[in-house]
């Protein structure tokens, strides 16, 4: 009797420990904290908000734009006062080569942090996108080379 006791509370632990929800997180920050928060600990980081790019969309949601001297992307934050729906990182960069081998660079590192392989439905040499899927929402990285290279990562909530 003792040991199908001690035998049910392994399995309502075991079955507890993998229930547990994951959420997305950017560079070690959960994207499920407030929006106000997350701003707050973006600033302290060294981030700043562009006011005159930020709007508050309506009475559901805000988009905040911040940067940082110290990085090469610009972010937009959507989201209402409770969470956060959408981030994008917008690199600046110069030339079609280099962003072609940064978005290389940002694919092979989510390919390994996620360790997951992205699903790629374009893979052009100047338009490519590869989308991951993790437990807590998408994580997209475009590349369009058209007349000015741009790249961007885009994280979206589940």
């Amino acid at each position: 009797m003792k040991k199908m006791i001690l035998a049910l509370v392994a399995l309502t632990a075991l079955c507890a420990c993998n229930q547990e929800v994951k959420t997305l997180s950017y560079r070690g920050l959960p994207m499920d904290m407030p929006m106000k928060s997350f701003c707050d600990s973006l600033q302290a980081r060294g981030f700043v908000i562009d006011s005159a790019q930020s709007a508050k969309m309506d009475s559901t949601g805000n988009t905040i734009v911040m940067s940082n001297d110290q990085t090469r992307y610009r972010l937009v934050i959507a989201g209402n006062d409770k969470s956060l729906t959408a981030l994008q990182e917008n690199y600046l960069l110069q030339t079609n080569d280099s962003t072609r081998n940064q978005w290389q660079t940002l694919r092979d590192n989510f390919e390994k942090e996620l360790d997951a392989w992205p699903n790629c439905p374009i893979l052009k040499d100047d338009h490519k996108v590869a989308k991951f899927e993790t437990n807590g929402g998408f994580i997209t990285v475009t590349l369009e080379n058209t007349y000015k290279p741009t790249l961007s990562v885009l994280y979206q909530v589940k």
